[in-house]
């Protein structure tokens, strides 16, 4: 026999005595196998996946203090299982016969085992092992529950209640009676196949059954039960980044390139952060608990972007993640950051097993930040709590998500159901890389800030025949780009960066001059010297073109006729938006514009050569919009997470609640809820109604009326303001109407994303009756809408100039 350890020695003399009380034998040298090569190889049995034969399992020899550790561990299971048989072989002897028969069955298994090689009786017998002790588990637990019911003065057999509040108790008994077994998470709570445990769970884990008489309910069950509100913290501005580099982790040439940026962005971080605490005074902040799991970025997900990070791949989210993390960080909230599907079950304390089973307990985040892969996570792994804590999770979506995609039973009836969308969210908790439409929430990211002395060095060293071309890949090279490149390689010098290994690709012209795939700094010197940055048409909506013109670069970019969306372009088709796009970088070209960026039909030669004239003719000064600087974001950051709460549902707004301010004290005026805006067609809220709380507050809102076929997002900016989706609950009644003088003959409430709204030709008017689907976008050609516009800040679209 060998003795080579003390641990090998405990080991075989505990495989011995684990057995013996339950007369289970195996045929062969198959067991004692199995204890003298743990003591002497200290295999490392791992099942791949469940469901996997026992013949399928890896084998791993390792040796010294790794080996020891396995043998510790393999040795402690044994412990594990020698308990739960020494409990159940103290039950009575009226165990249940159906009890005897499945050992019985177990050891009848085991001893039909044939030994086929050492290797392979290692393995069937390691997975046999750990058959039985969930087997075994099963038995004691059934036993044990059944003795308890009978203690306590209850029968053995648990009648399925029929209570009228619990409608679905029958069915979800069934169903746990046929599926239970298919999560091991069931049987952490408890249930072993019996109705009592079904009952129990279904009671108190869950809410689909009334509570048992016999049981002790001195709580509430889970998902009743209330949030715990831990003591308010104030959150304090923070300058050193070092532990938010240190919580990110390493590992991955994409978490590297964030690292790499968070770090190149320090001191305009720091510097925004000093101004924002200027600008707000001393002003109370909650310091929240925030969960940010980034979903692509995990195994689970594919990762298809890490690798990709240094040979051309896109990087917008990256950049928008770094931005998001470090303006958190920055804002001094208690952060936890997931990079993988294992951390997030960990951070959310998810029940083991594969996800069917809710949480128990309070959510421990205020928010959680993720992405359309991290929330199918989430889904997978905490079964019906998502649907409770769903409240908390803000979405980073990059191109959004309308309204209509968004609702589920909506989007599945009238054709909107796409791949993605579809989560019944409040729109607003999806938040988007541009300010798309307003139905979402505007979190974007940040470009470098150049200061005095960088904008006039640019000036200064700016080479005026010099373009560099927006395309990384070879593949945005490929055909339809000749005519127009050859009209600007006759005016100016011609650069690219795309990638490559050894040899140039042959889709990029002889006369570029390719620099390769660049690093970051050494792109921004490459657009300092530029005079323009051309567009090939694609990517749509990059960080790109924002940071050319911030280091003094005209953008020029192709116009789209007819505009791409998802009904004619493969790129769009699948992504919950009916958003048009008129040209590849549609926010530079309406909130920026020229001469800093300039949009063209490239197949119009005399009108591109026409451009690129006036590009050599003007000056421009390097230009960035507040909202994308370190002190825009932060700001913005700040103002959502201090006041946007989707989890307190909006009260139902009925006017007539809204007391007016009458000539007498306690009288009611009968004046209107909305009075006309002096010099303009828009609507206010009176000032002689109290306004009930709400952000944006109701001093921004403006109301308007678009025209046939017109969405509100293009009524309100056609009249210099943003419409906001949380004001439609205010205007989504007959006051409104009345206001606006919309004559009806009928007014009617519907489910539809079109409304409110009325039909001018037949007189028909429509209230809203699902408040998920307001929505900013929607619009039809029968229809003209009630739009509820707002102001906005200076520089910053997504907040009103009351709302900071």
């Amino acid at each position: 026999m060998i003795t080579g350890s003390i641990d090998g020695e405990i080991m075989v003399r505990r495989c011995l005595v684990t057995f013996k009380p339950f007369r289970i034998f195996v045929v062969g040298v198959g067991f004692f196998s199995l204890c003298f090569l743990m003591t002497s190889l200290g295999g490392q049995f791992s099942a791949k996946r469940l469901g996997d034969s026992p013949f399928t399992i890896r084998t791993e020899v390792l040796g010294g203090v790794e080996s020891r550790g396995v043998l510790r561990k393999i040795s402690d299971m044994l412990e594990v299982i020698l308990k739960r048989m020494d409990s159940l072989s103290k039950l009575d002897n009226s165990s249940s016969s159906t009890d005897a028969r499945r050992l019985d069955e177990l050891s009848s298994a085991i001893s039909r085992f044939q030994p086929a090689g050492l290797v392979e009786r290692i393995q069937a017998i390691a997975q046999n092992v750990s058959n039985m002790a969930v087997r075994v588990e099963q038995i004691l637990q059934n036993s044990m529950v059944q003795t308890r019911v009978v203690r306590d003065g209850t029968s053995s057999q648990c009648e399925i209640p029929r209570d009228n509040r619990f409608p679905e108790c029958p069915g979800k008994v069934d169903w746990m009676r046929a599926r239970w077994t298919s999560d091991p998470c069931y049987a952490f709570y408890g249930v072993d196949g019996s109705d009592c445990s079904f009952l129990i769970y279904l009671s108190e884990v869950e809410w689909f059954c009334p509570p048992l008489p016999w049981r002790n309910h001195s709580g509430p069950p889970t998902q009743h039960a209330q949030q715990t509100k831990s003591p308010r913290r104030q959150a304090a501005f923070r300058t050193d980044l070092s532990m938010l580099l240190d919580q990110i982790g390493g590992g991955k040439e994409s978490l590297s390139f964030m690292k790499r940026r968070i770090r190149r962005l320090t001191q305009q971080w720091a510097t925004a952060a000093g101004r924002l605490e200027a600008k707000l005074q001393q002003r109370w902040r909650d310091q929240k608990k925030i969960l940010i799991h980034v979903g692509f970025l995990t195994e689970e997900s594919g990762d298809v972007f890490s690798p990709k990070v240094l040979k051309g791949g896109p990087l917008g989210e990256m950049v928008q993640w770094a931005d998001i993390l470090t303006a958190l960080h920055v804002l001094g909230h208690n952060l936890k950051i997931s990079m993988s599907v294992k951390d997030l079950q960990g951070f959310l304390g998810v029940p083991p097993g594969r996800g069917s089973c809710p949480l128990t307990g309070p959510l421990p985040f205020d928010l959680i930040y993720t992405d359309y892969h991290g929330l199918q996570q989430m889904k997978q792994h905490m079964g019906l709590s998502l649907k409770k804590h769903k409240c908390h999770i803000r979405v980073i979506d990059t191109f959004g998500t309308e309204p209509a995609y968004n609702h589920e039973e909506y989007a599945t009836l009238h054709g909107y159901r796409t791949n993605w969308g579809y989560w019944n969210l409040n729109s607003r908790q999806y938040m988007t890389m541009f300010p798309h439409t307003p139905d979402n929430s505007f979190m974007g990211f940040v470009s470098e800030e150049l200061n005095d002395t960088e904008k006039r060095s640019i000036q200064e060293n700016k080479v005026n025949n010099m373009a560099v071309v927006y395309g990384k890949e070879a593949s945005m090279w490929k055909q339809g780009k000749e005519s127009f490149l050859e009209i600007l390689h006759r005016y100016m010098e011609v650069h690219g960066t795309v990638y490559y290994e050894t040899q140039r690709p042959p889709e990029v012209p002889a006369y570029v001059k390719n620099h390769g795939l660049l690093p970051q700094h050494e792109l921004q010197q490459l657009l300092r010297k530029a005079k323009l940055f051309i567009g090939f048409g694609f990517p749509y909506e990059g960080p790109a073109p924002l940071e050319a013109v911030a280091n003094g670069c005209i953008f020029l970019q192709p116009k789209f006729r007819p505009p791409h969306s998802s009904l004619n372009h493969e790129f769009f088709r699948g992504k919950p938006t009916s958003r048009e796009v008129f040209s590849q970088h549609p926010y530079a070209e309406q909130y920026i514009g020229r001469p800093h960026v300039m949009t063209v039909d490239f197949n119009n030669s005399l009108e591109f050569e026409s451009a690129i004239k006036e590009i050599m003719r003007i000056k421009v000064q390097p230009h960035l919009p507040y909202e994308y600087t370190c002190e825009g974001m932060l700001e913005r950051v700040h103002a959502y997470v201090q006041n946007q709460d989707f989890c307190a549902p909006d009260p139902p707004f009925i006017p007539a609640n809204f007391s007016r301010t009458g000539p007498g004290r306690g009288s009611r005026s009968v004046g209107p809820l909305f009075t006309p805006l002096q010099n303009a067609s828009a609507l206010v809220w009176a000032s002689s109604v109290r306004a009930p709380a709400a952000w944006p507050p109701l001093s921004s809102l403006r109301l308007l009326v678009s025209q046939e076929g017109q969405s509100c997002v293009d009524a309100c900016r056609s009249t210099g303001f943003i419409c906001e989706p949380a004001h439609f609950r205010f205007i989504n009644n007959k006051e409104a109407l009345h206001g606006l003088e919309v004559q009806c003959e009928v007014v009617d409430s519907e489910i539809n994303h079109i409304l409110p709204a009325f039909s001018v030709m037949r007189r028909e008017c429509g209230l809203q009756r699902e408040p998920l689907l307001f929505s900013c976008a929607g619009h039809s050609p029968k229809y003209r809408r009630l739009c509820p516009c707002r102001d906005f800040r200076r520089g910053q679209v997504a907040l009103c100039r009351d709302c900071l």
